[in-house]
């Protein structure tokens, strides 16, 4: 299932870092949905009473993909940060 972003800090965020042709003007109160997908970022932009219409569980699109690389951390996998925390620095081995 997609995952609904509805915080415009984050939103902006976002399209600033991709190269994406999206206007935040012509949403009054924009929704970003996305997955992240093999290193990809899938995603669209709604409008948030239609999503709350129609329910993120019926998101079954998007518009635009981007690389992972190329957006903000908050986006990637948490596991991935997870497994960045488990490094014991202390090892010896390292």
């Amino acid at each position: 299932m997609m995952i609904a972003e509805r915080d415009l800090k984050r939103i902006k965020e976002f399209f600033e870092l991709s190269d994406s042709d999206f206007s935040l003007r012509n949403y009054h109160k924009p929704v970003l949905v996305y997955e992240v997908v093999d290193d990809k970022v899938r995603y669209s932009l709604w409008e948030a009473d239609i999503l709350e219409r129609f329910g993120l569980k019926n998101v079954d699109g998007w518009d635009k993909t981007e690389n992972v690389a190329f957006c903000p951390d908050w986006m990637r996998d948490d596991e991935e940060e997870d497994d960045i925390g488990d490094i014991d620095l202390d090892d010896d081995d390292l």
